[in-house]
């Protein structure tokens, strides 16, 4: 009996469980798709290197999970309690009719394990088909090959969904247990008469909060924008954080307090159609959840920011891989060894052996060649020098904008010895890389740079302090301004600066600092290159390395696969966690949104028979309701893109090393669609339930 009356519950208030039963599906769906990547990366093609990266990126996500469960299990136990106080007059009857609170709480517990099976069984068929997508998705960051691809059905993912959620569904059984045990039958009969108490707000205390409040946000955005610089440590950037929340809860604490005072000062607007109910509708809502619905805006906010951010990363990542990887191959290797050196830091002292020495004082070719490597591996090799001049240092270079800089940057070492280089030299790695040559006079020289801060930083030197003493000889700069290029291979523009000298310069023997080799592969096929790879990468299992190791020799490179391979996997890894978060933050607020909207729907039904009585067509009263959820909806949607102008401009300055402004474009629409999927689907299925519910009394 107590199951055909759970069926017939669930079937007549199908309506009232479609928030609840979005929320789960997605979940499932969702923690399904994420948790089963495991199973996905078995058919990818891709090196040692990258799986090892996408494991990784599979164990961070598993710490993730956890803290999804979390997050999920407390909505889910939120979005039931609607549910049971939806439902106290139904219970009252109940009681009346003789059910004890033990039967009510068997009725309930049979709903809620049933709609936990529909929805775990429809949310795992839904993330089965989505997690096909995902490793698509995978493989296209990656750059894997799919030729095998099969349909995968992960049943470790699976199992894991099912313990997860089996446990938030009994949490919700023990607390509808709880909660009906304290039920009172006087109280669940006259529940739908009760009405939270408003309080009205002093309209001229909730002007002065709300310019308050918006000051304190103003001047968090400037701290995370203009004052950037001071933001160096994690504890000063908790003070914009509070800042930002304080704002936030002023702004919705007053917008009740006099908006409604300042439309109702503007006749037309306010006697229009049913704009006085729908306002006044609002003014009570806002009132009554200025915390959720400051909770709601920044859970959005933090949507809006990580999305966009990370897919930005991950797509100026991939610009710039191409253009910051000419070539196969980047060794260098230390000259001029001493016989000791002491670590400043540690003061442990490093005692070199003759060889060792001697062979510091030797070409990167003839170092390979002498340890058994074929060089006939390689081709278009390109080897030069690099020098540090004693006293050459960033403080120097900048002469008098030093004192500037530092007061601008002072998180910055100006006691860096510069990197010279003669402009021949750098020409042949150039004319490799498919560069920018230059041609200098006796007395000139030029600065190479191309990562931004020091960009601005360099040419502000420049424009006040354009010559260099070297040795009592003056020598001046031929640009106004650094030029764009750089020595080694990277992810990213990290070019802090190459100063070039003509080659009549002086170069002496006692300034060399480096050996620096350029080269590609002499094969043609992606094989082969990973093959002649491993002879540079793979410490465990070479010969190349194992004959450096025994000859004391530090010979330290960097290769074009490496780079790209550990950059997409970079990129990758924050881009899935970045999504995983996002979309169950956007989940989580939506829900809430939808949830409080449901929640007032059921208590003012007398408010909208009242609206019948007095001759409002059910027309007018749709329309009223629609834009009652769309401005409820719109509110701190509005309010958090606002915080996320500063949120994402601060986080691309802090992430500049990886990534661009004019990669935001593409990453803020990506967003957009996914803002606009999730958020318009629980506006639609609000508004059709609080219509289902309103209806009810007709």
């Amino acid at each position: 009996m107590l199951f055909k009356l759970s069926i017939r519950n669930m079937k007549k208030s199908f309506k009232d469980y479609a928030i609840y039963f979005l929320t789960l599906v997605l979940g499932v769906a969702i923690f399904y798709m994420f948790n089963s990547l495991d199973s996905q990366q078995a058919m990818l093609k891709v090196s040692e290197s990258t799986r090892k990266l996408i494991g990784l990126m599979i164990d961070i996500l598993g710490v993730v999970s956890i803290f999804i469960a979390i997050v999920l299990g407390f909505l889910i136990v939120y979005a039931n309690n609607f549910l049971v106080n939806r439902r106290k007059k139904e219970f009252g009857i109940y009681m009346t009719l003789g059910m004890g609170r033990r039967q009510i709480s068997k009725i309930i517990l049979l709903e809620t394990l049933l709609i936990g099976i529909l929805s775990l069984a429809v949310g795992i068929f839904i993330g089965i088909f989505g997690s096909q997508l995902m490793s698509i998705l995978v493989a296209k960051l990656f750059e894997a090959d799919m030729s095998e691809f099969t349909f995968i059905f992960s049943l470790p993912a699976c199992i894991k969904t099912c313990i997860y959620f089996a446990v938030m569904f009994l949490a919700v059984m023990i607390f509808n247990t709880i909660t009906i045990s304290k039920y009172k039958l006087i109280n669940l009969l006259t529940a739908v008469r009760k009405n939270e108490i408003v309080k009205i707000k002093n309209p001229i205390v909730s002007i002065l909060v709300f310019l308050v409040s918006v000051v304190i946000l103003g001047y968090a955005y400037w701290k995370v924008t203009g004052g950037i610089n001071e933001l160096d440590t994690i504890d000063k950037i908790i003070g914009p954080i509070i800042m930002g929340t304080v704002g936030t809860i002023g702004i919705f604490w007053s917008l009740s307090g006099f908006i409604l005072r300042v439309i109702q000062s503007r006749k037309k607007i306010y006697l229009k159609g049913t704009n006085m109910f729908v306002l006044r509708q609002l003014n009570n809502k806002i009132n009554t959840t200025v915390i959720s619905m400051s909770v709601i805006c920044i859970m959005l906010f933090m949507t809006i920011s990580i999305l966009s951010s990370s897919i930005s990363v991950q797509t100026s990542m991939d610009s710039e891989l191409e253009e910051m990887t000419p070539v196969d191959l980047n060794l260098y290797k230390t000259a001029n060894l001493p016989e000791s050196y002491t670590n400043p830091k540690t003061g442990k002292i490093t005692n070199y052996t003759e060889k060792q020495i001697e062979d510091s004082k030797r070409p990167i070719t003839y170092t390979l060649e002498s340890n058994g490597y074929d060089i006939n591996n390689l081709k278009d090799i390109e080897e030069v020098i690099i020098y540090t001049i004693p006293g050459l240092t960033w403080e120097k270079s900048l002469g008098n904008y030093f004192e500037e800089a530092k007061s601008n940057f002072p998180m910055l070492a100006y006691d860096t010895p510069e990197t010279i280089l003669k402009v021949s030299d750098y020409n042949k790695i150039a004319k490799l890389y498919g560069l920018e040559q230059y041609n200098l006079k006796d007395n000139e020289y030029m600065v190479l740079c191309d990562f931004d801060t020091m960009v601005e930083l360099r040419n502000e030197a420049l424009k006040e302090n354009k010559t260099i003493n070297i040795e009592g000889k003056e020598y001046y700069s031929k640009y106004d301004e650094c030029k764009s290029g750089f020595l080694n291979m990277s992810t990213s523009h990290t070019n802090t600066g190459i100063i070039l000298f003509p080659d009549s310069f002086e170069f002496k023997e006692e300034w060399k600092e480096q050996y620096f080799l350029a080269a590609n592969y002499n094969v043609e096929t992606e094989e082969e290159k990973q093959i002649l790879d491993k002879s540079f990468t793979d410490e465990d299992n070479n010969v190349l390395y194992e004959k450096l190791e025994q000859n004391g020799i530090v010979l330290d490179g960097m290769t074009k696969i490496v780079i790209i391979e550990s950059s997409k996997g970079l990129a990758t890894i924050i881009i899935f966690i970045s999504i995983y978060l996002g979309i169950i933050f956007l989940i989580a607020s939506s829900a809430i949104l939808a949830l409080k909207q449901l929640t007032e729907s059921s208590d003012n039904k007398q408010r909208y028979a009242i609206l019948r009585k007095i001759g409002c067509d059910e027309k007018m009263i749709n329309k009223a309701l629609f834009r009652q959820i769309a401005i409820f909806f719109m509110i701190p949607l509005v309010i958090a893109i606002i915080h996320s102008i500063f949120g994402i401009k601060f986080a691309l300055t802090v992430m500049s090393v990886l990534a661009t402004p004019e990669e935001l474009l593409p990453s803020i629409i990506a967003t957009a669609a996914v803002i606009g999927a999730i958020y318009g689907l629980y506006f639609l299925a609000t508004y059709l339930g609080s219509k289902n519910i309103i209806k009810e009394e007709e």
